[in-house]
């Protein structure tokens, strides 16, 4: 399998604030859980992988293109590493870059490689309404609500994306029972205030 995004898809007009806003959540839900050793499958710009290892993070990276100069070279496919070798393992705005019939397997790749913990996230696009209540000398409220839709929207590939959550035969109740079924625990799963299009799942890996 080829190159799922070019090197040059990773230019400054990538990186919007609201992009940001995901790498801070990337970077959190990481962090909260205190891993000694973190797999990145999909490098992307390096943002987050850069970041981890300049807090002392032993991360190891892993991406298709060589161009992007990951820590190894492999597919999420087939990934080159032992079974249970980290504590977890990150794969963030990847898998849609893949036909919907390797998702799942490309989940039990992750799991395999997985000590406890998969975190990752894909593009959801339900519209939603976003509110912010704020409060004086109290905290500011930030809530959104979804949109209803009579019809899911079909989903065009558009040279990157193969599906998107939200589209026809994509919908949020089939994706988290494919994952389940590949034998995880979804323990959470958003969308953050600042980019609703980012859809994070934590996983925990249910032991076979």
């Amino acid at each position: 399998m080829g190159k799922q995004v070019e090197a040059a898809h990773y230019n400054l007009k990538y990186d919007s604030k609201e992009r940001f806003c995901s790498y801070w959540h990337q970077i959190n839900e990481i962090t909260k859980l205190k891993p000694e050793k973190v797999l990145e499958v999909g490098i992307g710009n390096g943002f987050v992988s850069d970041y981890l290892k300049k807090r002392n993070f032993n991360v190891t990276t892993v991406d298709i293109d060589k161009d992007l100069k990951p820590d190894i070279v492999g597919s999420v496919l087939d990934l080159p590493l032992p079974d249970n070798e980290f504590d977890v393992v990150v794969c963030y705005e990847t898998l849609e870059h893949l036909p919907y019939e390797n998702f799942s397997k490309a989940l039990l790749e992750l799991k395999r490689v997985s000590k406890k913990y998969v975190i990752m996230s894909l593009p959801d696009v339900h519209k939603t309404w976003r509110y912010v209540i704020h409060i004086p000398r109290f905290k500011m409220i930030k809530k959104f609500i979804y949109i209803p839709v009579l019809k899911l929207p079909e989903h065009i590939f558009d040279g990157e994306h193969y599906w998107e959550i939200g589209k026809k035969g994509y919908d949020l109740k089939k994706v988290s029972k494919d994952i389940c079924a590949c034998g995880f625990n979804i323990l959470n799963t958003y969308r953050p205030f600042e980019i609703t299009y980012h859809r994070f799942f934590v996983l925990e890996n249910i032991e076979d």
